[in-house]
């Protein structure tokens, strides 16, 4: 089995376990396993982030390309919904793994 130097700065593993290292990246990722949601679904569904962070969140999903933006309705009020991209899809194994992990571990 191989095992990336993770301790090392230099590691891509180490910078992609940081950058997922939030917890309200991989709860968004949860949640849009579900399939594409609008701004206001992902805030009811995700309990304790602001409206704010969940923004800013989203931003930086997107450049990282772990989800897309897309514009439903583009004349105000403005109706856009995130879904996971194919790269933030190939999450869902490893996150199910920990679900999975965590229902055995309690």
């Amino acid at each position: 089995m191989f095992v990336p130097e993770v301790l090392s700065e230099s590691c891509s593993t180490r910078q992609a376990l940081e950058r997922l290292a939030s917890k309200w990246r991989v709860l968004l990722v949860y949640a849009l396993m579900a399939g594409p949601q609008r701004h206001s679904e992902l805030r009811r569904r995700v309990e304790g982030i602001s409206a704010k962070v969940l923004t800013e969140t989203l931003r930086d999903m997107e450049s990282d390309g772990l989800v897309e933006r897309r514009v439903l309705k583009s004349t105000p009020p403005q109706h856009v919904e995130y879904a996971l991209t194919e790269l933030g899809k190939t999450l869902e194994a490893p996150l199910a793994a920990i679900c999975a992990w965590a229902a055995r571990s309690h």
